[in-house]
């Protein structure tokens, strides 16, 4: 969950209260997500923890730029393993099982070849990237700007930048239509810039479960908020 500036103290506020959004990220990577998982921009560890309980994750191996939030991801987890720096630093001979990135591919400029590097890790053929990020570049906001956003993605740029980063797209859909017009309202159109807790923990307690339910079980959504994908490593790869 990495960002820069100041932003970053009221996203992570924010997503504390997000208890069934953080669930339901997890949900969606389900099967994918198992062994040993690399997860690139830990933030100060909120998905870490979420990932943590998931039983078919045996370690977590967190990377994270942002100084400041490695000192409090180290506060929150200290024995957690994290990598104070980027998935450059990594040994060569690391290999992963699954790779994680939630909300953070949006902010690398060169995303393609961030994803080839990450494929280097993963076990060729097996390996899975899940990625969740900003949709629709309709949406793109002044609160994307002040996150370091570079874009929004759509399905095609997601699935061509994983396809010429050396993956086999598994799956990808588009994540929680309510919010993608509760974004447009507040900070495409009113210009918001800051998440307010207490809406955001409003709107995970009453809105977002039910919603999610009926996209996962009755009907994805043709448009949303995010965007879910999951790549496979494809053998001879990256």
């Amino acid at each position: 969950m990495s960002d820069s500036g100041s932003s970053g103290d009221f996203e992570f506020e924010a997503l504390r209260h997000a208890v069934h959004y953080r669930a339901a990220i997890a949900g969606e990577f389900r099967g994918a997500l198992r062994g040993r998982v690399l997860e690139v921009g830990a933030g100060i560890g909120q998905m870490t923890e979420t990932f943590l309980a998931e039983p078919a994750i045996r370690e977590v191996v967190a990377v994270e730029p942002d100084p400041r939030f490695v000192e409090r991801f180290r506060e929150k987890l200290p024995e957690q393993r994290i990598v104070a720096g980027s998935t450059a630093d990594l040994a060569a001979d690391e290999v992963f099982d699954a790779a994680v990135m939630i909300n953070v591919l949006e902010h690398i400029e060169a995303d393609v070849e961030e994803l080839a590097r990450i494929a280097r890790h993963l076990r060729p053929g097996s390996g899975h990237v899940c990625i969740l990020v900003p949709a629709r570049p309709e949406l793109y906001a002044p609160i994307d700007r002040a996150f370091g956003h570079f874009r929004r993605y759509t399905r095609r740029t997601l699935g061509d930048a994983l396809r010429q980063a050396g993956y086999a797209v598994e799956r990808m859909h588009y994540l929680n239509a309510v919010g993608y017009l509760a974004w447009g309202v507040r900070f495409r159109l009113l210009g918001a810039t800051t998440f307010k807790p207490h809406e955001v923990a409003f709107f995970d307690t009453w809105i977002f479960p039910p919603t999610n339910w009926f996209e996962r079980t009755v009907c994805r959504p043709f448009i949303g908020q995010s965007l879910v994908a999951i790549g496979r490593r494809v053998a001879g790869g990256s």
